[in-house]
């Protein structure tokens, strides 16, 4: 199995076990009745459909969402080859969250696994998944998540492999991926 596709698999996992608890965005957000267009609509249930909310909503981890602060993002880290990631604040916060990203940067970063300023959306971020969408179906989700409410909230910053084994606080140990061979500028990307 390659490190993408275990990537993959750990992360449909963490979605499955979470899917009950993406049901609630939806529900939060028809308690609002404000009317959406049809982009930010077809966003919204992406979004919920992907099950963003089981990583990217403090609480959603430990079975209670925190959805005043949906989507900005955890403090539960993910440690693996590629040291400790936590989930990045989604929501248009200018300072702590994609504000400062246009449309196209989140479809970029969405079809590529690159954020605007070239670093690499780490694992266990699915991206590879979201680079088969549509322009349309991710263009939804970037307006879906413009027009939610920004959060300022502040994740910790990756821990690179070296200091893995240090890093505080919770932390899911994902198993080690079994060998494989980085492919040169393959669909991955080499990663």
């Amino acid at each position: 199995m390659t490190w993408m596709r275990w990537t993959v698999a750990a992360a449909t996992l963490v979605a499955i076990g979470g899917a009950t608890l993406s049901l609630s965005a939806v529900t939060e957000a028809a308690k609002t009745g404000a009317p959406k267009g049809k982009l930010v609509a077809r966003g919204e249930y992406l979004v919920t459909l992907g099950g963003c909310n089981d990583c990217h909503t403090p609480g959603a981890m430990y079975g209670a969402p925190d959805m005043e602060r949906m989507l900005s993002g955890s403090e539960v880290g993910w440690r693996g080859p590629f040291g400790v990631t936590y989930a990045s604040n989604l929501t248009p916060d200018p300072e702590t969250g994609i504000g400062g990203w246009s449309e196209a940067d989140i479809v970029k970063a969405l079809k590529t696994g690159m954020r605007p300023d070239g670093s690499a959306i780490m694992p266990p971020m699915p991206w590879q998944n979201l680079a088969r969408a549509t322009d349309e179906d991710l263009r939804a989700i970037a307006a879906y998540l413009k027009s939610i409410p920004p959060v300022k909230h502040r994740n910790p910053h990756r821990v690179p492999p070296d200091q893995a084994a240090s890093a505080k606080g919770s932390i899911v140990d994902l198993p080690p991926p079994p060998a494989w061979d980085a492919p040169a500028g393959g669909p991955d990307g080499g990663r």
